[in-house]
């Protein structure tokens, strides 16, 4: 019951950040790409990370929420994903000095999610798998 609670208080909060980043961002490129350069410009177009971290506080308060084993296999997750994204990074950027294309750094925000997504895959097969047996 407390792992449903759990859940069900993190997808609330999440939900609501996620929101409020999405009604920012479309508020700060309708509204804050024509404005003029400046102080103002820079904090409309900012603006949309406020939603972002509402998101940081709300997996903050979920990983506080949750027990250790679930924290543990999260923590082993991200530190893939994070060793994955440096390698595919740092490749790229030794390519881009070759004359690839320049990407774009929220491209290393895809990355991070892709290497996060395949390295839980991984890990929860490999759980199952040692359960199993």
């Amino acid at each position: 019951m407390h792992e449903k609670r759990v859940g069900r208080a993190y997808r609330s909060e999440l939900l609501t950040a996620i929101v409020v980043y999405v009604v920012l961002l479309l508020a700060s490129i309708r509204y804050g790409r024509p404005l003029d350069d400046g102080a103002l410009r820079t904090a409309a177009l900012l603006s949309p990370m406020i939603g972002f971290c509402l998101m940081i506080r709300a997996i903050a308060r979920h990983v506080a929420r949750i027990d250790e084993y679930q924290r543990m296999r999260l923590l082993e997750s991200l530190a893939l994903a994070f060793g994955i994204t440096g390698a595919v990074t740092f490749s790229y950027g030794f390519l881009e000095t070759a004359g690839f294309p320049k990407l774009s750094m929220f491209s290393v925000w895809m990355v991070m999610g892709v290497s996060w997504g395949v390295a839980s895959t991984i890990l929860s097969l490999r759980a199952r798998r040692a359960v199993e047996s």
